[in-house]
């Protein structure tokens, strides 16, 4: 609940901030800040996918109660961290000029505001770097309401730099990637501070400390795991850089819109997930495997419905949508917002399975193969583009693509943990299919058959309302509709004994 009501409060501020930002830029100066710090953004999936091996093997050995063992593999992974950022750092610095002068398609009048939004991103990368194990400690930890609360101060900060970014006489890219960087300064003291006063296992890392055999069990995880972020980061970026060499920064803007909005809408099903996962990784520690499969269900089935009840109306109504947040759309956004979040809808029909790979640890041939197949979608897109298709060729292969891959998740992990395909087919996608249907039929019926100036209310209602009615029906089981009643007693009950 922490999460869900960070990333609405978050997707609210950052939609907000999104529009004043775009207004304040302009269309051209966004595309360019979308390009470029994209272009530094491909790399940052180095720190998710190392946040991704130290929760995991924190997560794993709470869940064997050796806090010996969590105290070293913190120690190991921070250092770890800092030396893979310094070492990024030290090959962008060398490319930057490069990429922004040479490579990317940009005006000659913005090339100085680019190099400098380059190397402001190469600077909040490796600050995410080394915020990136204390992140981890926290999720192994299941401190949830704190990272919710520092997440959502991120957000107001931002909007406060949306804010004032209108009113500042300097070069507004310039000056927007320079206050970027003071955020990333303030979550690394926030995270530190606070894990130094209440986590035994928190310390700052000595050289000392470095064991081959943890560097050796880190380095290798976290090696699959950067080969699987660092696709996902290389498809996003990289239809971004073919959308760049064939229309130029003007459709970088819409696309770059369209990422923002799946961005936020995405951490509505990702709360699940990340809430989840230390649960499946301690379970996995504990050699209950059927308890983790179970929650690996319960995650996909989850994530999934949450991202319906939000992504299936905005879909429906995003034309509305876009122009009330916008005001002046670019050309392409919407569709490119309604294909990806369906893209979105796909990958989460398994996306719980990813997170049992992870807690069994044998990630090679998973990683491979699926994320793989996900970052075809540049080279199918590029071959459509480059033979005159139209521009939403390369969204309708970037759903298929999703589609396909979240299938492919069944055989795989039938592979490598003997899941029961019809089971999980069973308990997951045949208890999904009725909500889904009844929040599309409800939206469609709403956008196609009323006229009135706040129809866009009555759908996200209306659509949300028959949601939930359709997942309590057909989604939940006996055992979980009977603890949804528990605690909705319990919690009555106290508040009654309070007052």
């Amino acid at each position: 609940m922490a999460q869900y009501l960070r990333t609405i409060v978050n997707v609210c501020l950052s939609l907000y901030s999104t529009r004043l930002i775009l207004s304040a830029l302009g269309q051209s100066d966004y595309g360019v800040y979308s390009v470029v710090a994209g272009v530094v953004a491909m790399l940052s999936f180095v720190t998710n996918a190392l946040i991704i091996t130290t929760q995991r093997y924190l997560s794993f050995h709470h869940g064997k109660k050796d806090m010996g063992q969590v105290r070293l593999v913190f120690g190991n992974s921070w250092l770890l961290h800092v030396f893979m950022g310094l070492l990024l750092v030290a090959v962008l610095c060398i490319i930057g000029p490069w990429i922004t002068q040479e490579f990317l398609n940009i005006e000659d009048a913005r090339r100085g505001a680019a190099l400098f939004v380059y190397f402001a991103a190469v600077v909040m990368l490796f600050l995410s770097f080394i915020t990136a194990p204390v992140r981890a400690l926290f999720v192994a930890r299941e401190n949830i309401v704190y990272t919710s609360i520092i997440d959502v101060l991120d957000g107001v900060f931002r909007l406060v730099i949306a804010i004032l970014l209108a009113r500042i006489t300097y070069d507004h890219l310039i000056a927007y990637s320079s206050m970027l960087i003071c955020i990333s300064i303030f979550n690394i003291l926030a995270f530190s501070i606070y894990a130094g006063i209440k986590f035994p296992e928190f310390h700052l890392p000595k050289i000392s400390e470095l064991d081959k055999k943890y560097i050796k069990g880190l380095s290798n995880f976290a090696g699959w795991t950067i080969y699987s972020a660092g696709c996902i980061i290389a498809r996003n970026q990289g239809i971004s850089v073919v959308l760049n060499l064939f229309y130029g920064t003007i459709v970088n803007s819409a696309y770059g819109v369209a990422q923002h909005v799946s961005g936020a809408v995405q951490f509505v099903s990702s709360s699940i997930v990340s809430a989840m996962n230390p649960q499946i990784m301690k379970a996995e520690g504990a050699g209950d495997r059927q308890k983790m499969l179970h929650l690996c269900e319960l995650a996909s089935k989850y994530s999934f419905l949450l991202l319906a009840l939000v992504a299936i109306p905005l879909v429906a109504e995003m034309d509305t949508i876009l122009h009330l947040w916008l005001g002046d759309v670019p050309e392409h956004a919407m569709m490119f917002c309604r294909l990806i979040l369906i893209a979105a809808l796909c990958d989460q029909l398994s996306s719980g399975l990813t997170s049992a790979n992870q807690a069994i640890g044998k990630i090679r041939t998973y990683n491979l193969v699926f994320y793989t197949l996900k970052l075809s979608v540049v080279i199918i897109g590029w071959i459509c583009l480059k033979n005159e298709l139209p521009i939403s060729s390369i969204m309708w292969t970037y759903v298929g693509i999703e589609f396909i891959a979240s299938l492919i998740r069944l055989p795989l992990m039938k592979r490598i943990a003997n899941i029961n395909i019809l089971q999980f087919c069973k308990h997951v996608f045949m208890r999904i299919l009725t909500p889904c249907i009844s929040i599309a039929l409800t939206s469609y019926m709403c956008v196609h058959y009323l006229d009135c100036p706040w129809r866009i209310l009555i759908t996200i209602v209306s659509s949300s309302l028959a949601g939930i009615l359709a997942i309590w029906g057909t989604a939940l089981t006996v055992d979980e509709k009977k603890y949804v009643k528990q605690t909705i007693t319990k919690i009555i009950h106290k508040k009654w004994i309070n007052s």
